[in-house]
């Protein structure tokens, strides 16, 4: 439970770390991903769940 909860907080403080540092940049790149059609978005989730899990199963 300790991981789960310290994966998760480090995913906060990455995805916090854009907004933070160039939020004008953050902000339009969030205009452009609004404009992308369900089939686009479900295919970054997925690329980025399969990049996931290759991370988790090469170094854990």
């Amino acid at each position: 439970m300790t991981s789960l909860v310290a994966a998760f907080a480090l995913m906060l403080v990455l995805e916090g770390l854009l907004p933070f540092v160039a939020p004008k940049i953050w902000r339009d790149t969030f205009r452009r991903m609004i404009e992308l059609t369900d089939g686009q978005v479900r295919f970054f989730g997925l690329t980025s769940m399969l990049i996931g899990l290759a991370l988790l199963l090469v170094f854990a």
